[in-house]
């Protein structure tokens, strides 16, 4: 069981750890009228964001309806596939950023480990749908520092949480 000088610490440590990136209100006046306005440029991202979820459903609906009734009818080749999975991940990756914006509202904190996640979503999306006929071998060792970078950067957040 935890004792009060134990949660007072867990507190401060967490306290530490946060900083406001849009702090709700300040001194200044005229840092008070920034601040509300970027928060209300914030929600706007936010609707926008909803709105290209639904758009990018109703693509990977369209996606899928034109593979289904092209030859050979109602069969798809690896191809078709990949290119479902990749417009699936799209969509997966416009949630993961609202969730970040939502979050960002929420508590006026980017939620770091969360963007380093969305980031990682991104790279496997590009393995997925890369096409190794069209890349050089920079690019595909370039993808792979990257997605080594952002898992060794995602692995030492979570250590620090």
């Amino acid at each position: 069981m935890l004792n009060k000088r134990d949660v007072d610490s867990k507190s401060t440590k967490d306290q530490q750890m946060r900083h406001d990136e849009i702090p709700a209100d300040s001194d200044d006046p005229l840092l008070n009228v920034l601040h509300k306005s970027i928060r209300f440029a914030v929600r706007i991202l936010a609707i926008l964001m909803v709105l290209v979820i639904y758009w990018s459903v109703a693509d990977v609906i369209y996606v899928i309806y034109e593979r289904l009734q092209s030859p050979p009818f109602m069969l798809m080749d690896v191809e078709d596939i990949l290119q479902v999975f990749g417009a699936f991940m799209a969509v997966l990756i416009a949630i993961e950023i609202f969730i970040n914006i939502r979050l960002y509202l929420g508590s006026n904190v980017i939620p770091v480990q969360l963007v380093i996640a969305t980031a990682l979503m991104a790279i496997a999306r590009k393995v997925i749908v890369l096409d190794l006929t069209q890349v050089s071998a920079e690019q595909i060792m370039g993808i792979g520092i990257t997605a080594l970078a952002l898992g060794i950067c995602y692995w030492l957040v979570r250590l620090k949480t």
